[in-house]
C-alpha cells in the first residue's frame, strides 16, 4: 500500500497508537533527527507529522496504517 502526501495515517509507538499526516516520501536513503533511514522504490520511509504534538517521524511504509 502505498501513500501519498496529505494521507492520514496511523502507526504504533510505546505510548499507543498515534495518528498523523503523510508529510512526504522518500525511496533514497533518509537522515531524519539524526537517523539513517534505508529507503528504496520497494521499501519507501515516510515522514508523518503526528495530529496531537506537531512532532514529525520517518516510518518505512509496512508501520503505517491508512485511516
Amino acid at each position: 500500500m502505498a501513500f501519498t502526501k496529505g494521507d492520514k495515517v496511523s502507526w504504533n509507538t510505546q505510548q499507543g497508537k498515534t495518528h498523523g499526516t503523510v508529510k512526504s516520501k522518500h525511496t533514497k536513503d533518509l537522515k531524519h533527527q539524526g537517523q539513517t533511514f534505508r529507503a528504496s522504490s520497494e521499501d519507501p520511509v515516510y515522514v508523518v507529522e503526528s495530529e496531537k504534538t506537531g512532532a514529525e517521524a520517518a516510518h518505512h511504509e509496512k508501520a503505517l496504517d491508512k485511516r
